[in-house]
């Protein structure tokens, strides 16, 4: 697609930026001042606190927590960085580990959670259908369970207090693949009807896999036909279970949507996904452990079980205590930035195994010349002052592809990345969003069917559009550290996942976040 595709016919409103880009068709469906930098992170803080806290006392909504208006002025990197940036929480585990412990039988504890926005509407949601999500600080000393991702389990943790589910009950997903997928499952054993929707981005992502899916299984769905929000799940009180085929090659939360309330079906539940190729394994994989972990039998293709097919038996889920390791991929624009700056950055507690796709950056960005070593510190990448073009297959990894088109656009050769047409129906068209906001900035960038190649080309300062999408945000501040100029339109957005993002990347520049002293 060309970046020009983009731009409203003549007659024609410029596109909402809440709304995201329309779908490609390949696819059906100069130095910033610091005290500039500090007041722009304190005013972006301000917005996305008081969006998190401020709603009424017994509703379910949790607001956009942003300014689609407000520009952030990138700031400029004076020289190479040098910090230890300490990332919170993963999103995909902590959404993960809240739905596997409402349904538990037993309370279990999350600690080191992610407080965004996406996990915020998770709990909201799962306390709508009745199930007690108790935000607290806990202490070194409460137990850890063997095996728990991360050491210690002191800080902020959530406790799960499962309960009987029920509706009526409204769920805001606001534009949260994870709520809006992982839900409707549960919402089928509750007992009553329990109505969905989210921003308007969120009427165009698709969820006829897990629509049609409960339909096969026994349970009533109202969508008028849309395979979309809005919805509503008459749940009976429990679900049959059983056999289900499914297309999930536009989205793998289809399968992990029905395979983490699997476990509480009848029949549990035998997924077969009968499409193209699956995105984003990791995320399945990071499922099947998970369920795995408090108590399920799982059964896999890679455990020896047929081609793309799950299935989880029925049986209790226990409670767990659970540690959430550190989103890996919100650790990408901060090693991104020691490899565009030729720096230096650590992030501690980075696991030394883990099903999160972000741990695909170590290979990825070493290819592209920088040097990662991971040692009881963290991992830390070291940037060369050089940035190699990259030829790669980002189709299990798809969600870090802005900052790697990021990167890449300040490499010193051509970039092609591939297998992520599925891009497209994400928070935004990221493929189009991508290619004319890079190109807007003099980059050239072009769609594929699959992917995007980039050939770098001297940039400039401009406007960089967000399109209420996380990832562009932050790819944005990535560019910025470089290029001179350059504002990032609604970095609030970040919030989504990724909340006091501009004042942990101001504070990377003005040095070591952590105060880990001599690092040798």
């Amino acid at each position: 697609m060309a970046a020009g595709a983009l731009t409203p016919p003549p007659g024609e409103k410029p596109l909402d930026p809440a709304r995201g880009l329309p779908p490609g068709p390949a696819h059906p469906d100069a130095a910033r001042s610091r005290p500039a930098v500090r007041h722009a992170a304190a005013f972006v803080r301000a917005l996305s606190v008081s969006g998190q806290d401020s709603r009424p006392a017994g509703t379910t909504k949790v607001g956009p927590m942003t300014d689609h208006t407000a520009l952030w002025p990138a700031p400029l990197a004076s020289g190479a960085v040098d910090a230890t940036v300490t990332v919170p929480g993963s999103k995909s585990v902590t959404n993960r580990g809240l739905v596997l412990a409402a349904l538990a039988s037993e309370p279990g504890w999350l600690r080191r959670p992610l407080r965004s926005r996406d996990t915020l509407l998770m709990a909201e949601g799962l306390r709508a259908m009745g199930a007690g999500v108790e935000e607290t600080v806990s202490s070194n000393s409460a137990p850890v369970a063997s095996g728990a991702a991360g050491p210690g389990g002191g800080g902020e943790a959530w406790r799960v207090i499962p309960a009987g589910l029920h509706g009526p009950a409204t769920v805001d997903v606001g534009n949260a693949g994870t709520v809006m997928r992982f839900l409707p499952p549960v919402a089928a054993l509750a007992d009553g009807p329990v109505h969905f929707d989210g921003d308007k981005r969120s009427h165009e992502r698709p969820l006829h896999g897990v629509i049609d899916a409960l339909r096969a299984l026994g349970a009533r769905v109202d969508d008028g036909g849309r395979g979309a929000l809005p919805m509503t799940v008459h749940g009976g009180g429990s679900l049959t279970g059983g056999t289900v085929e499914i297309d999930a090659s536009s989205s793998s939360q289809f399968v992990s949507a029905l395979l983490l309330s699997g476990a509480r079906f009848n029949q549990g539940v035998e997924v077969r996904h009968t499409g193209g190729p699956l995105p984003s394994m990791p995320h399945i994989r990071m499922t099947v452990e998970m369920l795995r972990a408090a108590g399920a039998q799982v059964d896999t293709p890679e455990s020896g079980g047929e081609p793309n097919v799950w299935r989880v038996t029925a049986g209790a889920l226990l409670g767990r205590d659970l540690v959430v390791e550190p989103d890996l991929s919100n650790a990408q624009p901060f090693l991104a930035a020691a490899l565009v700056t030729g720096g230096r950055v650590t992030v501690p507690d980075w696991p030394a195994h883990t099903t999160q796709p972000g741990d695909a950056l170590r290979e990825i960005f070493t290819e592209m010349g920088g040097r990662c070593e991971l040692d009881e510190r963290g991992l830390t990448l070291t940037g060369t002052g050089r940035i190699h073009g990259i030829d790669v297959d980002l189709s299990e990894v798809g969600e870090l592809t802005p900052g790697i088109a990021a990167v890449a656009a300040l490499a010193d050769s051509e970039s092609r990345l591939r297998g992520v047409a599925h891009l497209r129906l994400h928070e935004t068209d990221r493929l189009a969003a991508l290619t004319k906001e890079i190109n807007g900035l003099g980059g050239d960038v072009t769609e594929t069917g699959d992917g995007l190649v980039i050939r770098p080309r001297p940039l400039r300062g401009g406007i960089f559009h967000t399109y209420e999408d996380h990832r562009l945000a932050t790819a944005g501040a990535v560019l910025g550290l470089v290029v001179g100029g350059v504002e990032v339109e609604n970095v609030a957005t970040t919030a989504k996942t990724l909340p006091d993002f501009p004042e942990l990347w101001s504070a990377m520049l003005e040095g070591d976040l952590e105060g880990d002293g001599d690092r040798g």
